[in-house]
């Protein structure tokens, strides 16, 4: 029997793939094929998800990378990264270096600022709207693009007129099945990224940039690839993946207008669980995250061989009937609500908080300026972006 092959259709933006649901019925880890057409694990269920998340078994390195399965040919988590004998070290080390910028402390500082920057983002939806009056606004245009983008610059301190430039540097790493334009946009992104470390080097500032040239003095071997690459990373996932996930709970909230309205009467009391369900429910791409076993794995009758890939399919495991009373239903009350959207254990999101943070300030702040904001067009009107490592929308029209 052939083995299927990923990416798997789905019915709208909003719902996975019935075939998610279907293998997790029949097995907790199935094998598949890539995009690439390379053999892997699929992981839909939430418990060994969970398990395997923060299993030290399974790491993102490989010890013959050359001859690693692939995912896609995308410049970024497409197959094995890192030194195999260093990861787990190289690992914990950055994990301690960032971990001050994106606390959660700190993300509750940058709360006030984040609502006037989402002000700033509604005010120019207005405008456009008064501009044409009648036409539909691009919410991803206006908002769900601009304000991630927005507070990552601040964070890193990078820019915000370089904005058109790494957004189109983002577009082309990410993309699954074109390597060499993946490839050519990555040495021009972290090119980009080492001349903004170069300035630092001369002017640092209070940003997370400045705070990683600084950290190479105490850790020689982070070097200036090294470097480039992280800050590349970190700016292409602190807006990608947020883009994505404000597209997706605006949709979720307007595909039914009881839900909408429910959530428009008393946005700060439902925010916390309402975002907390769009996080859980959402699933921006259509792969999910990929590891490779450091040594064979034994886990729910199968054996996982050293040096096999393993994708491990959040989208799916958060729907999991088995850890989710009706997963299928948006249910802003869910609780407790143990979803996988950012993963667990050691390699658990670190900029979750920031994630979090912008979710629980936009939604409010949008329904509380729109209450009556709906969609211009029919929900399967829209799709996700085909062939990009997050998927992610190119618009979300909307009218109020």
């Amino acid at each position: 029997m052939t083995a299927p092959q990923l990416p798997f259709a789905r019915p709208n933006v909003l719902d996975l793939a019935p075939r998610y649901a279907v293998l997790r019925r029949q097995a907790p880890l199935t094998q598949v094929r890539t995009p690439t057409g390379d053999p892997a694990w699929l992981v839909t269920r939430h418990t060994e998800a969970r398990a395997l998340l923060s299993d030290p078994r399974l790491g993102r390195s490989h010890p013959a990378p050359e001859t690693a399965a692939k995912v896609s040919d995308a410049a970024l988590n497409s197959g094995p990264v890192g030194d195999y004998n260093t990861e787990q070290a190289n690992h914990q080390r950055l994990r301690k270096l960032l971990a001050p910028a994106f606390s959660a402390k700190r993300m509750r500082a940058l709360g006030d600022h984040i609502r006037e920057l989402t002000d700033g983002c509604l005010d120019a939806m207005q405008a456009a709207h008064d501009r044409s009056p009648g036409e539909p606004v691009d919410l991803h245009e206006h908002l769900a693009f601009p304000l991630p983008v927005l507070v990552i610059c601040e964070l890193l301190g990078v820019p915000y007129e370089d904005r058109d430039l790494f957004r189109d540097l983002s577009d082309r790493i990410g993309r699954l099945n074109e390597g060499d334009v993946a490839r050519t946009a990555m040495s021009e992104f972290k090119a980009y990224t080492s001349k903004l470390a170069n300035t630092k080097r001369a002017n640092p500032a209070e940003d997370v940039i400045s705070d990683l040239v600084l950290a190479q003095r105490a850790f020689p071997t982070f070097t200036d690839e090294d470097l480039a690459r992280l800050a590349a990373g970190l700016i292409f996932a602190g807006h990608e993946t947020t883009a994505g996930r404000i597209d997706l709970g605006v949709l979720m909230l307007l595909s039914d207008v009881n839900r909408r309205d429910a959530f428009a009467a008393d946005p700060d009391r439902q925010v916390e669980g309402t975002v907390e369900e769009i996080l859980r429910r959402t699933s921006p791409g259509g792969l999910g995250l990929v590891r490779y076993a450091h040594e064979d794995i034994e886990i729910s009758g199968h054996t996982i061989p050293s040096g096999d890939a393993v994708i491990i399919a959040l989208g799916a495991a958060n729907q999991d009937p088995a850890a989710f009373t009706d997963p299928e239903q948006f249910d802003p009350t869910r609780s407790p609500n143990p979803h996988l959207a950012f993963g667990h254990g050691a390699h658990f999101c670190i900029g979750a908080n920031l994630a979090r943070t912008e979710l629980r300030t936009v939604f409010p702040t949008l329904f509380r300026r729109f209450p009556g904001l709906r969609l211009a067009v029919d929900l399967e009107d829209i799709a996700v972006r085909p062939n990009r490592l997050t998927g992610g929308l190119n618009e979300v029209p909307v009218t109020w």
